[in-house]
């Protein structure tokens, strides 16, 4: 036996320190967790298994609901609300809310038609106007909210009833009526068009292109959530700002990032709105931004923040696309349609809950 086997045999030296010992249970955070636990901590969950169960309620009791061409409607009903749902939903994640989301839809829409029937300019012109001054409004709601500390909720109940006033105050003043004039046989309306408001046919049935801007903002969405430092940022400022800031999290230019982003979704639904009819009445959204907040908090975002993704909002879009085009094609009263997305906010709120209680007690 050598020196080094007749230290181990005869242990340590009187009054010498014992080793450390070694834990049996090795650090967690080495551990791989298996498939059924990542599954179980991902927030959309379910909302997932609550839309399988509207698909196969609607495809049960109306019979034309698995038609191709009643899908494409379903898939432009989600898109429409997905597209605003998205960067919302990346606004809750970060421990916001925007009431004024529902109605800068529509001022952006209101902004491009009016400022390219005034000047006589190139439809594209009032688009880019547009953008300029949806961009603004976010920016203002960021920026008075880092500044004054006041909750999100005052500051865009605020904005919301002020966009409100002036859709309608400014409408009227500049074209004496409600709506906006037809801006249809100006220049640019035809390719602005395509890009906003065009169809796109797959297999003999056509969809809107509105799907196609709704899966782009819910792939760059969870590119920036889970492959960005951006995507840490706003969790942590969602989950606790004081501690994020500590460590050195820029919590201000976060937040308004987010409401940038909220602005540019208010931007396409609104151009897509313009370019859809090409009139624009003033007094429309009112209400949307509720929706939108329900595809979110459906789709696994919690009020309190910190918790959530953009696929889970995503399929919280389209439980409400199938909710109301399902109950069109089962030929139900369709002022049932509140009570049932009422229901499904309950539910889905509650199965969220229980998952994420699952997730915790088996991480």
């Amino acid at each position: 036996m050598n020196g080094l086997d007749e230290k181990v045999a005869q242990g340590p030296e009187p009054g010498a320190a014992a080793p450390p010992a070694v834990s049996a249970h090795p650090d967690e955070r080495l551990l791989k967790r298996s498939a059924a636990r990542r599954t179980l901590g991902r927030p959309e969950l379910g909302s997932v298994v609550g839309a399988v169960a509207v698909f196969v309620f609607f495809s049960l009791v109306a019979d034309s609901f698995l038609q191709a061409s009643s899908l494409a409607t379903v898939l432009y009903a989600a898109s429409t609300m997905g597209i605003m749902a998205v960067p919302v939903a990346l606004l809750m994640i970060g421990g916001e809310f925007d009431l004024s989301a529902g109605v800068l839809v529509t001022s952006s829409a209101l902004c491009s038609s009016m400022f390219s029937y005034q000047m006589s300019a190139n439809v594209w012109v009032g688009v880019g106007v547009s953008l300029l001054v949806t961009l603004a409004v976010g920016c203002f709601n960021g920026v008075l909210l880092t500044r004054t500390k006041l909750p999100s909720f005052i500051i865009t109940l605020g904005t919301f009833l002020m966009l409100t006033g002036l859709n309608l105050g400014l409408t009227k003043l500049i074209g004496g009526t409600v709506s906006t004039k037809s801006i249809a046989d100006m220049d640019g309306f035809g390719s602005a068009k395509d890009v906003f408001a065009s169809s796109f046919t797959v297999g003999g049935v056509d969809y809107k292109v509105t799907v196609l801007w709704w899966l782009g903002l819910v792939a760059v969405a969870t590119w920036i959530l889970l492959r960005t430092r951006a995507g840490n940022w706003i969790f942590a400022v969602g989950g606790n700002k004081d501690a994020a800031r500590a460590v050195g999290v820029p919590v201000a230019a976060t937040r308004i990032g987010l409401y940038l982003g909220v602005s540019f979704g208010a931007w396409v639904s609104g151009q897509h709105l313009l370019f859809s009819y090409d009139v624009v009445q003033s007094g429309e959204g009112v209400g949307n931004e509720l929706i939108y907040i329900i595809a979110a908090v459906i789709g696994g975002c919690l009020i309190t923040g910190g918790y959530g993704s953009a696929v889970g909002a995503a399929v919280g879009a389209l439980i409400f696309g199938m909710v109301s085009k399902g109950i069109v094609f089962a030929e139900w009263n369709p002022d049932w349609f509140k009570f049932f997305l009422g229901a499904m906010l309950l539910l889905a709120t509650l199965l969220n809950h229980w998952v994420r209680r699952r997730a915790e007690a088996t991480a």
